[in-house]
């Protein structure tokens, strides 16, 4: 039952942080602490959780994009930019990949991340309202938009407490889209093919290693359905929140959460 309990708590953390602009793989690192230490596999499935849920809610964009593809030049022109993203993350992630590159576990890096990416988000934040003041609202995500995100997406897997939705949805701000409901979705969508190939990628290496014969699937299955749920859940509230509101609550709390582990270090 407990281990039940902490399979569940793991999910709905990974569900609410991975498309918010705080960092999931830093929460979850942390969380790990306290929770236990879990198998690939594990992360793997939470992760697929969380990015089932955004299909499901971008179901209609998705669908009219592939349909539209080859009758419409605006569709297939924004599907070709969400595959550019992807191909940069992908080409990028293979060769930090290949360079051996590990994620930290200690939580000094992911508070100081935290940090840095809250200043970062509020500097960012200024910065694009006053260009959406002087240019109004812009909604295409230009070519170069579509790398600067691929690149974003690997900076945020390289330093866990960066935030992969915060990267890119910044970097489209800053980059020439002016829309904050246009730049989450942009960031959003190309996380999907992003997240389904690591997740791909992850899963036949565990397969492979043999890890999945030692793997608790009653617990993995809990917290992949809680990882789906509260993911919806979370997308659907964000979305809401971007109509109206900027993106400083997100940078506050993230101040909060870095200085309280920065002053918790001996602790944990």
């Amino acid at each position: 039952m407990l281990e039940s309990l902490k399979a569940l708590l793991l999910g709905i953390i990974e569900g609410i942080t991975e498309f918010l602009p705080i960092s999931s793989t830093g929460h979850l690192i942390i969380a790990e602490r306290w929770l236990g230490h879990r198998s690939d596999l594990f992360n793997i499935a939470i992760q697929a959780g969380a990015i089932l849920a955004v299909v499901v809610i971008y179901r209609r964009r998705l669908w009219d994009l592939a349909t539209r593809f080859f009758t419409d030049a605006t569709a297939r022109t924004y599907t070709l930019k969400l595959g550019v993203a992807f191909v940069v993350t992908a080409a990028l992630g293979i060769a930090v990949k290949k360079m051996g590159f590990e994620l930290p576990e200690e939580v000094r890096p992911i508070a100081w991340a935290l940090l840095i990416g809250a200043i970062w988000m509020v500097v960012a934040e200024a910065i694009a309202s006053r260009r959406a003041a002087k240019l109004g609202e812009q909604t295409e995500i230009s070519w170069l938009t579509a790398v600067l995100v691929g690149v974003a997406q690997v900076v945020a897997g390289v330093f866990p407490g960066t935030s992969r939705s915060a990267s890119t949805i910044f970097v489209a701000l800053l980059a020439g889209t002016t829309s904050r409901p246009a730049a989450t979705e942009f960031a959003f969508l190309v996380g999907i093919p992003t997240m389904f190939a690591a997740t791909g990628y992850e899963l036949l290496d565990v397969v492979a290693s043999g890890q999945a014969a030692h793997e608790n699937w009653s617990s993995l299955a809990i917290a992949f359905a809680a990882s789906m749920v509260t993911a919806f859940v979370a997308v659907k509230w964000l979305l809401r929140y971007i109509e109206t509101h900027n993106f400083n609550g997100f940078a506050a709390y993230r101040v909060v959460l870095a200085v309280a582990l920065l002053a918790l270090i001996p602790a944990v």
